[in-house]
């Protein structure tokens, strides 16, 4: 009997910041019961830390240098084969409810290149435009034409309940939905219509509001709703189904909804180690940290964008706790979705995956939001996968995992085999106890449109994560980053001109290039000899 799957992914969730993996204050009951019933992995590492590029790997099994995705702002081909499309050939209904962002969304123009100074620019591209609709996401289109919508299947989703953008404006199906169902709900979302919050500066950069829109009418309700009137549909129809239930929170700007505002306060919040430890230890932050650092002093400080940028104390507590109300909040929609699977009678036969798309600094080091700097509360993210028809050996496992490795793990489990050119591994032989390990060291890539830090041009980077080290390389930079974090876990110590420490550089350096080289282009195979 085919098994199903059900993928919750929330948009911005680092690893810790789950109740199962050692948070005490965040509460998290659904999710905490699902990682007791499986297999959770502690060292789960994104492919890159940035939304476009990790999601399209998530859908390919492939690195971002090879899909194509290398930062925001480049739609995934629709020529890509991805593992929904897999188990949608091999007889699956499939269904994305809530964000996707595999195409542009925001309605906003790119930061790069910018105008050339001396008006000499290059002229067309490497390749030729890509067949196909990239405009399905587009936010401006959902806002103004009534009858745009998606083209299904969508990279493999023959339905698609679409939510796109983040906080209490969220636009497509939901969008329309909400004006549709809940007209005065609709009327009273965003920053203007708030609820007074005293006290919280992140409303002062529209990074947070109290927003009017009931918590029965969020994104985060109704994708739950979504999710389980699907479930009601296959539990008639007795068709296998792959579900991914996507939440566009906990992603800034922070609007949790109704109880959830102040479930957590600010003032109880615990932040994280490094906050406070980097300077009572007296180490000095990596060139670009110390720039953010001094933006932040000097007034400097850009604080509207979704870019990182060196926070206060406030800042991080407030929003710590922002982020864990709307944790909560998908927590008890999972609950829900969960009880319905329980209630159909499909839960025997559904594998439930649960994974975020990359995480947040949240006060690591004394930074917010998202940047290319891969601390791990960055780059580190939660995956848990519950199998009712296997019991793993072991309820978690400190071996290296990548997002790259979902899609291989689920058709592995799926008895489907793989496509050539995809580079991750399946988890199952890990979960079994077959193997303790399916790698010796993670790669993980970045590029934006952003020039930061005062680079000279955009930042492209690649870091080596080993069992023991992180190893980072800017393209721009003539210093790179080299923690150990056995002896150093909050990456407190920058080893990268230690003299001690320079063999060990040098073999991380070796391990990179060759890593880099594993993960180069396989696809297509060849016709003939030459």
């Amino acid at each position: 009997m085919q098994p199903n799957f059900l993928l919750f992914i929330t948009d911005q969730q680092r690893a810790d910041h789950v109740g199962s993996y050692g948070n005490a204050m965040l509460r998290t009951p659904a999710l905490d019961a699902l990682a007791a019933q499986g297999w959770s992995a502690d060292r789960f590492y994104v492919a890159s830390p940035i939304c476009m590029p990790n999601r399209a790997t998530l859908m390919t099994g492939r690195m971002p240098s090879v899909h194509g995705v290398r930062h925001n702002g480049i739609p995934l081909s629709q020529r890509a084969t991805t593992f929904v499309e897999r188990l949608r050939g091999a007889g699956y209904a499939t269904a994305l409810i809530g964000k996707s962002h595999l195409q542009n969304m925001t309605g906003k123009g790119p930061v790069w290149p910018p105008p050339s100074p001396h008006g000499v620019q290059s002229e067309g591209e490497a390749w030729a435009a890509e067949p196909g609709n990239y405009d399905q996401e587009w936010g401006p289109l959902w806002r103004s034409d009534p009858g745009h919508d998606l083209h299904t299947p969508f990279y493999g989703f023959g339905r698609v309940a679409l939510a796109v953008d983040h906080g209490d404006q969220v636009w497509g199906h939901y969008g329309r939905w909400l004006a549709r169902e809940h007209p005065e709900a609709r009327r009273l979302w965003g920053p203007d219509h708030a609820l007074p919050a005293p006290g919280f500066v992140l409303t002062q950069h529209r990074q947070a509001w109290r927003t009017r829109v009931p918590e029965e009418c969020s994104s985060t309700a109704y994708i739950g709703d979504q999710t389980v009137a699907q479930l009601h549909e296959h539990a008639a129809s007795g068709e296998p189904f792959f579900i991914q239930c996507s939440f566009p929170d906990p992603h800034h700007p922070y609007t949790p909804h109704g109880k959830y505002w102040d479930l957590y306060r600010p003032e109880d919040v615990v932040l994280p180690a490094s906050f406070h430890a980097s300077a009572a230890a007296g180490h000095a932050p990596p060139p670009h940290v110390a720039w953010l650092y001094q933006q932040r002093d000097q007034g400097k400080a850009v604080k509207h964008t979704p870019a990182v940028f060196a926070c206060t104390e406030r800042e991080a507590r407030e929003a710590i706790a922002l982020n864990y109300g709307s944790i909560s909040h998908i927590d008890a929609t999972i609950g829900r979705v969960m009880q319905t699977l329980r209630d159909t009678g499909l839960d025997d036969n559904t594998v439930v995956i649960f994974t975020s798309d990359h995480g947040d600094y949240f006060g690591d080091h004394q930074l917010l939001f998202k940047g290319p700097i891969h601390y791990q509360g960055l780059i580190r993210t939660p995956f848990i996968w519950r199998d009712p028809k296997v019991k793993p050996a072991a309820a978690r496992s400190q071996a290296l995992c990548s997002t790259a490795d979902i899609a291989a793990t689920i058709l592995a489990r799926a008895e489907l085999p793989d496509y050539n050119g995809m580079q991750g591994m399946s988890l199952l032989p890990l979960m079994s106890g077959a193997v303790d390990t399916v790698r010796d060291a993670v790669l993980i890539e970045e590029e934006g449109q952003r020039t930061m830090f005062g680079f000279p041009s955009r930042t492209r980077m690649r870091t080596l994560q080993t069992p023991r080290h992180r190893l980072s390389v800017y393209a721009d930079a003539g210093w790179g980053e080299l923690y150990d974090l056995q002896e150093d876990p909050d990456e407190l110590r920058n080893l990268w001109d230690a003299p001690a420490v320079a063999a060990t550089r040098g073999e991380l350096l070796f391990a990179l290039s060759k890593a880099m080289i594993r993960h180069a282009e396989t696809s297509p195979h060849p016709t003939a000899i030459a």
